[in-house]
């Protein structure tokens, strides 16, 4: 019955600084749809960054900041993500560690988005 997940809302208190640690850090593109909504994307999939506060149209019933935990495939050896993070200041709250992913075994990095989400880009285990 269903084919995809098409977008994912992430409920964040300050838009500008979010948009910018999604952009800056973790190389999204950027698709700004109004004053309360940004699209960051992703291979097929819109991370929409969402100021519960400005937008009127239907949501989670709790739309709270920082309640999110979300796992992010990289493209790059996780060697060269935790290089980027340390080159940008983000610290990592754990990793690299052995985790499961959807698709079986991961080496991952954990980390906080501004808001306190939590981030974790994983791999592939070899």
């Amino acid at each position: 019955m269903l084919a995809a997940l098409d977008h994912l809302l992430i409920p964040v208190s300050d838009l500008p600084r979010a948009v910018d640690f999604y952009s800056r850090v973790l190389g999204l593109e950027v698709r700004y749809r109004d004053t309360g909504r940004v699209d960051l994307l992703l291979d097929g999939l819109a991370l929409r960054l969402l100021d519960p506060v400005r937008v009127e149209a239907p949501q989670a019933t709790y739309p709270t900041p920082g309640s999110q935990a979300l796992c992010l495939r990289s493209r790059l050896p996780l060697d060269e993500v935790q290089r980027h993070l340390e080159v940008l200041g983000v610290p990592l709250e754990q990793g690299p560690v052995p985790g499961l992913g959807a698709s079986g075994p991961v080496e991952a990095l954990y980390l906080r988005d501004p808001e306190g989400n939590l981030l974790e880009i994983c791999r592939p285990a070899t």
